[in-house]
């Protein structure tokens, strides 16, 4: 009978992702900056950038190029625009290397924006920032089945106050694993 070898492969596989599941990152659920503020919005995050890792891809087995989850996972954004900035375009790279290296993978791309504005606009502003940035990861080979995008507007602040360098703080797309 055939059917031992399947399942001793199976049980395997079975025990080495309940492992990769049991282990953590770390961060917040709330999509705060851990040890950012104050950056003037040019921070560069941390590992735990205000996501928790729950797919254990990259923790544990298989630490190869590719296999770990960029450990930048917010890009931040000038005043009413959608335009990816260029000194951002190395973090959306190596997502987006990430993302093809493991093709089970997915992210949902968190637009954000600062206060000014109407509600409705704000939501409009941060769908297109989250669509600029799934754009060039599809540019880059990932497939758009692994991407998806979601627009907070102004309901997430990542800093609070009215001023410059917390709207620099919230004009944000953040990668959620």
């Amino acid at each position: 009978m055939q059917f031992k070898p399947y399942a001793r492969t199976l049980a395997v596989a079975m025990s080495l992702a309940v492992m990769a599941g049991c282990s953590s990152t770390g961060g917040t659920q709330d999509g705060s900056m851990d040890g950012t503020a104050g950056s003037g919005g040019v921070g560069t995050g941390t590992a735990g950038s205000g996501q928790v890792s729950g797919s254990g891809l990259g923790e544990g087995a298989g630490q190869m190029a590719g296999s770990r989850i960029p450990e930048v996972r917010t890009i931040y954004f000038a005043y009413d625009s959608d335009a990816i900035r260029p000194e951002f375009q190395s973090v959306l790279e190596s997502h987006a290397n990430f993302l093809r290296s493991n093709p089970s993978a997915s992210v949902v791309l968190q637009g954000h924006t600062d206060e000014r504005g109407t509600r409705e606009y704000n939501l409009a502003l941060g769908e297109r920032r989250a669509g600029s940035v799934e754009r060039f990861l599809n540019v880059q080979g990932v497939s758009p089945s692994q991407v998806e995008v979601v627009s907070y507007g102004e309901e997430r602040p990542a800093a609070r106050g009215s001023n410059e360098d917390a709207y620099a703080q919230n004009r944000r797309v953040v990668f959620a694993y």
